[in-house]
């Protein structure tokens, strides 16, 4: 059995399709299956070490992407496109694989092309409130759509037993959070509520900014964890040691550029709040650990998606959006005071958060992969 996942070009893509493939190793396991090749195509691997450590096969192809401002790129990307194409129909024929798995990106489209053309079956994963470009020139032609905001199926065919609410899948390792020890590891004070924020993996300039100037006031009540993000890191955590040079709990403030696996678990289990960008991962993942939050979602101009998410998982009474245009210090001090002082709205944003919550996703996408693909190989 040969699956093919493609997608990526940023972790909030790479590592659902990652934990769908321990799924679908799982599940092979499961029904006594010869294990499965799977094959990663992308223009980079991302993580080689990880797809290496997990037993997925890299193949790179060639993908242009068409931005939503002017770029000259827009242009000489048409032609990595059209060679892109080629080649990975020549890569793909070549594999033939039983099944093509995609959560979408600019790197899926030649793959789904391919995919089309030599009459593979196509499993679609909407991570995002909105479909990609990519994933809506493809709606027709799959054979399975999963979602994980309701908003998704209005743009998607009315078709139940093609399109399910799954949920967006999340590595086994970050569906639980650790609280033993969770202090102790990141030499927190133990008598103060923690926020926990999240910049993202490349980092939010204008949120990181916002944090920066809140600190003087919420390092006088709170624990401070900011993950900032690999881009920005020296030049916010140099601000912020300026700003509080001389507070008498600066000690409370956690910078880091990235938080791996084992400190993310753990921040996750300290945090009373978790204060984020609002892309589809990090939002799954704040509901998965059942905590309050306050989002502040990339505008529309630049991200098609976020606002909409961010919306979409208000609607459960898990989270408060925050628009990037109304940020400021002020503004965020007084929402996480009045979210974290209230019992009742904690409350009220936990049980929103368990009713988003999917914790099975990869493992049902997985199933469904894998059922498609044996039907492919009779």
């Amino acid at each position: 059995m040969k699956i093919v996942i493609t997608g990526g070009g940023t972790g909030g893509h790479f590592y659902p399709l990652v934990a769908v493939a321990d799924k679908i190793f799982d599940a092979a396991e499961d029904l006594k299956l010869l294990k499965p090749e799977i094959h990663y195509l992308a223009d980079k691997p991302y993580d080689s070490d990880l797809l290496y450590k997990k037993g997925i096969r890299f193949q790179k192809i060639y993908a242009g992407k068409m931005r939503r401002y002017f770029s000259l790129k827009n242009f000489s990307d048409i032609f990595k496109t059209m060679y892109g194409v080629l080649d990975t129909l020549v890569i793909m024929f070549k594999l033939y694989p039983d099944v093509v798995f995609t959560n979408g990106s600019y790197v899926s489209a030649p793959v789904l092309l391919a995919a089309k053309i030599l009459r593979i079956p196509i499993f679609l994963h909407v991570s995002d409130a909105i479909p990609s470009r990519a994933l809506l020139t493809s709606t027709r032609s799959a054979r399975k759509i999963s979602i994980a905001f309701p908003e998704a199926a209005d743009f998607l065919p009315k078709d139940d037993k093609k399109v399910a609410l799954i949920g967006n899948p999340i590595q086994d390792e970050l569906l639980t959070p650790l609280t033993n020890g969770a202090h102790e590891f990141l030499e927190l004070d133990y008598n103060i509520p923690t926020i926990f924020i999240i910049g993202g993996s490349s980092g939010a300039r204008i949120m990181n900014d916002a944090i920066v100037d809140a600190l003087p006031q919420l390092l006088l009540e709170f624990n401070v964890i900011h993950q900032i993000g690999k881009n920005n890191y020296r030049e916010t955590k140099g601000r912020a040691d300026v700003v509080i040079y001389d507070h008498p709990f600066k000690n409370r403030y956690k910078p880091y550029a990235y938080l791996d696996i084992l400190a993310m678990r753990m921040s996750a289990g300290a945090a009373d709040i978790v204060v984020s960008r609002a892309g589809a991962g990090s939002i799954s993942e704040i509901a998965q650990w059942k905590k309050p939050s306050i989002v502040i979602p990339i505008p529309e101009s630049v991200s098609r998606d976020q606002e909409k998410n961010a919306f979409s998982y208000a609607r459960f009474g898990a989270t408060v959006v925050m628009k990037q245009s109304n940020l400021s210090a002020n503004l965020l001090i007084s929402e996480i005071k009045r979210i974290l002082e209230n019992p009742d709205i904690k409350e009220e944003m936990i049980k929103g958060a368990i009713n988003f919550s999917r914790p099975d996703a990869a493992k049902r996408i997985a199933e469904e992969i894998i059922e498609i693909a044996l039907e492919h190989e009779k």
